[in-house]
């Protein structure tokens, strides 16, 4: 008989041995999370090595998405609030030309400001000199979304009355491509983390089966299943997820008050669930993360 096929046959008798109760499998699940407990303690300040670089690469995904969520709400307010100003001839009939304006399809609302009320207004934001008001009466026309603008302007080229036109496309442009470059990044980022964790539990969890090798040897010969072999490791991989995730929190509320400041400056609400969702995602990713690679380290180094 071979050693192979000696060592099949010895372990195939030795489970015929082992009873099958509940009670058997409660007792191995609580040995083996036990386990997991011990491992980790056994791996002393390894632990902090570990959790501390998984705790700096999700703090990174957690910035840039956190960013990421601001900038995009910054861009949706700039559109929510866009109006186009049109500036009226010295003769125009301002009624006759509101009243062509609200006909155009898209138009949700025009406002009136007299020249006057627009030159006092000027007067106490600078020192104007002391001169005959030179500013035009102006319509402020509300749009239904930002893309129907350009739309809505050119029907207005045909309306008696208006002489000019204009509104911050240039400003909205620049950070459409911001939002756009934005998000990118955070995909690249979300690449990034999930080789970067995978590949930190990976040689993690490789060292740990080295290390319990024999004592995994010895589990298999007693009848304990793969799944109850498998679990813990998976486990102690994600439980290094989650503490790393938990400790990137800190770094990233404080990232946090900072885009509070930037929303307060330009006077835009911020998405009420972004701090919410982004300590949710950096959770998630660190745990599903470190249990996939704890996962792919089982694959490769304990064969079924």
């Amino acid at each position: 008989m071979t050693r192979g096929s000696r060592r099949q046959y010895l372990k195939q008798k030795i489970k015929s041995h082992i009873p099958k109760d509940w009670l058997t499998e409660l007792r191995i699940t609580y040995r083996i999370i036990a386990e997991v407990v011990k491992s980790i303690g056994r791996t002393g300040l390894i632990n902090i090595a570990i959790i501390t670089t998984l705790a700096a690469i999700l703090t990174i995904f957690g910035t840039i998405f956190r960013t990421t969520l601001s900038v995009s709400s910054i861009v949706n307010e700039m559109g929510s609030v866009l109006e186009i100003s049109a500036y009226l001839s010295p003769n125009a009939d301002v009624n006759t030309t509101v009243k062509e304006i609200k006909k155009i399809e898209n138009v949700v609302r025009v406002q009136y400001i007299p020249k006057e009320q627009s030159w006092e207004e000027l007067k106490k934001e600078l020192d104007v000199p002391d001169i005959s008001n030179p500013l035009p009466d102006t319509l402020h026309i509300k749009v239904k979304t930002p893309e129907k603008i350009e739309e809505v302007m050119k029907n207005m080229k045909n309306i008696s009355g208006i002489n000019d036109m204009s509104y911050a496309k240039d400003l909205v442009q620049k950070f459409k491509v911001i939002d756009k470059i934005s998000h990118t990044i955070t995909f690249i980022v979300i690449i990034v983390v999930c080789i970067l964790t995978v590949t930190v539990i990976n040689n993690t969890i490789e060292l740990v089966i080295q290390s319990r090798k024999e004592e995994i040897e010895i589990m298999r010969l007693m009848g304990v299943s793969n799944w109850y072999i498998k679990f813990p490791l998976i486990l102690q991989g994600a439980i290094y997820g989650f503490l790393g995730a938990i400790l990137a929190v800190i770094p990233i509320n404080i990232v946090q008050n900072y885009l509070q400041k930037m929303h307060a400056y330009f006077m835009m609400p911020c998405y009420s669930y972004a701090q919410a969702l982004t300590i949710f995602s950096v959770l998630i990713l660190g745990v599903a993360f470190s249990a996939s690679g704890s996962f792919i380290s089982i694959k490769k180094h304990l064969l079924t």
